[in-house]
């Protein structure tokens, strides 16, 4: 393997793959509802901007967002 290869391997691991609201519904288990209640109360991650009208969240962010959850379940 090139070192160009394994740079161009590692970047690819880097990028972070969107996810949209079906999607993060699926993975939370919380309602279309919930998740923007969440958002208007800072409890919940934001989306970020990916077309004129569409957003997605990070899924990292979403990780993240489940990870608080059950290290503060276990506290």
């Amino acid at each position: 393997m090139t070192a160009q290869t394994q740079t161009a391997q590692t970047d690819h691991q880097q990028l972070d793959r969107m996810l949209r609201r079906k999607e993060v519904e699926q993975i939370t288990a919380r309602s279309r509802s919930a998740i923007y209640e969440g958002m208007a109360a800072g409890t919940f991650p934001k989306p970020v901007k990916i077309g004129a009208r569409a957003v997605a969240w990070p899924e990292s962010s979403i990780r993240n967002w489940i990870a608080e959850r059950m290290e503060g379940g276990r506290a």
